[in-house]
């Protein structure tokens, strides 16, 4: 049986103010719907996802912004950082992990630049949308066997 991730949830205070961050990300707007005052709801896709996120009125009873470590993958974390810069998001800069395995929660353990090897999965850049809720930016250039 496939299991394939379609949508993630994230819980925002402000509509409007979420859809507009995103769409000015550049993610597509696939939906907005309501039925009435008490439910609306919003899907966007990131460019070449085939996951898309959704928000809105009435969609979660989680707290806005409590979604932490949304991951986005990347071919070149440099571009994509800078890219998404210009676009207006509040990205870090690029950094990988002290250990040199995965990054850490929060910001510990963050080492300024991308991997020394450049090795897939270990550089990452991060930004959060206007409630907090925080995506991840790693770069994987050749993923490995099996994936």
């Amino acid at each position: 049986m496939e299991l394939r991730l379609e949508v993630i949830v994230l819980p925002v205070s402000d509509v409007d103010r979420a859809k507009d961050f995103y769409v000015k990300l550049g993610w597509r707007l696939d939906a907005d719907f309501a039925t009435d005052d008490d439910f609306r709801v919003i899907q966007l896709t990131p460019p070449g996802s085939p996951c898309s996120i959704i928000f809105g009125t009435g969609v979660s009873s989680a707290a806005p912004g409590s979604v932490d470590g949304l991951h986005l993958v990347v071919t070149d974390i440099e571009a994509a950082r800078a890219e998404l810069a210009d676009l207006g998001a509040p990205i870090s800069e690029v950094f990988h992990d002290a250990g040199g395995v995965f990054h850490r929660a929060g910001v510990e353990g963050r080492v300024p630049g991308p991997d020394p090897k450049r090795g897939s999965y270990a550089s990452f850049a991060s930004f959060s949308d206007p409630d907090g809720n925080t995506w991840i930016l790693q770069e994987i250039v050749e993923r490995l066997p099996g994936r």
